[in-house]
């Protein structure tokens, strides 16, 4: 991703460091980055494929902690 990318953090972050950002700047890809890591890899997911992840977990369909 460039370095012009603008990340945010979930608003559900523990301020722990135990977080995910995520890059609303592409139509149709949504990036996805560990906050402790920002140099590190990024993940790319589809919005289609994102939506049904968000989707999972706020139906408790998938474990929310490790």
């Amino acid at each position: 991703m460039q370095s012009t990318t603008a990340w945010r953090k979930s608003s559900y972050s523990n301020g722990q460091g135990d977080c995910i950002e995520i890059a609303a700047t592409l139509t149709d890809t949504v990036p996805v980055r560990d906050s402790k890591d920002p140099h590190g890899p990024t993940l790319a997911f589809t919005t289609t494929a994102w939506q049904s992840f968000l989707t999972a977990i706020h139906n408790g369909e998938l474990p929310t902690h490790a």
